[in-house]
């Protein structure tokens, strides 16, 4: 007879044990074991993020409309959780982040894989952030792979398409490893939906909505650096603020903007 297993608890099913052993500081400074988790939950976002970014694009591509805002309003709700949390990052002051920011070493926020395996899956396409990564990591490797899928604007695409919508074939067929270019004929597709006022209208906006709430992110992310070290060069030898200041105001999905004037 075999052995039964032991009970699945509230501490087994959720690997406590595991994640609360997970905080592991570098230094006896107290502001530190905040840093750690702040950013440890920052990756775990990221990992649902991507979880349900992945469902969205399958959702849209299924032309099921209910489903796919339901998801964005998930997606948009946990990036609000996400910049709501820099409030708390940002009750440590420049001071106390001095006193252990020498033991982090080469460590950084920039080397996120998973934050640009998330900005590939929104649309970002530049090799070169996949070489700051070992070559043969896993993690170049999962962020290479999401660039060569179609982004979330292109199954976007798709649902128009499939709700009988002209998208031009050129975009529909269009090389997905390539950043997606403005087009005035997409343009005149979108405004066409947005006139006829339904789900693909909706969905729409509901994708205006998740470039916006990304901006803010950017935004936050921005005054926190500037706030905790100026303009000094950022962890692990990145350019810090100014890096983050060259992100502000790109779009992800610059078409749905262009629209705006029109309607």
């Amino acid at each position: 007879m075999s052995e039964q297993s032991p009970a699945l608890t509230y501490t087994s099913y959720l690997a406590l044990d595991e994640i609360l052993g997970a905080q592991r500081p570098r230094s006896d400074e107290h502001d530190e074991v905040l840093f750690i988790i702040i950013h440890q939950v920052y990756e775990l976002w990221f990992k649902e993020l991507l979880h349900e970014l992945r469902h969205l694009q399958a959702r849209l591509e299924a032309s099921d409309t209910p489903h796919a805002v339901q998801t964005v309003h998930r997606v948009l709700t946990i990036f609000k959780v996400a910049v709501a949390q820099i409030d708390v990052l940002e009750t440590m002051t420049p001071r106390q982040f001095t006193q252990f920011r020498v033991r982090l070493d080469a460590a950084s926020g920039f080397q996120s894989a998973q934050f640009r395996e998330l900005e590939a899956v929104l649309g970002r396409r530049d090799p070169a952030v996949a070489e700051h990564y070992p070559e043969g990591s896993e993690a170049r490797q999962r962020i290479a792979d999401a660039m060569s899928r179609p982004s979330l604007y292109d199954s976007f695409l798709r649902y128009l398409a499939a709700h009988g919508y002209p998208v031009p074939e050129a975009l529909l067929e269009r090389d997905v490893r390539l950043p997606a270019e403005p087009s005035e004929e997409l343009q005149k597709v979108l405004l066409q939906a947005y006139r006829d006022d339904g789900g693909c209208a909706q969905a729409a906006e509901r994708l205006v909505d998740v470039d916006e709430i990304i901006q803010e992110w950017r935004y936050r992310h921005l005054k926190m650096v500037e706030r905790t070290i100026g303009a000094k060069i950022g962890t692990g030898g990145s350019a810090g603020a100014a890096y983050l200041r060259d992100t502000l105001f790109t779009p992800m999905f610059p078409d749905l903007w262009a629209v705006r004037s029109e309607l």
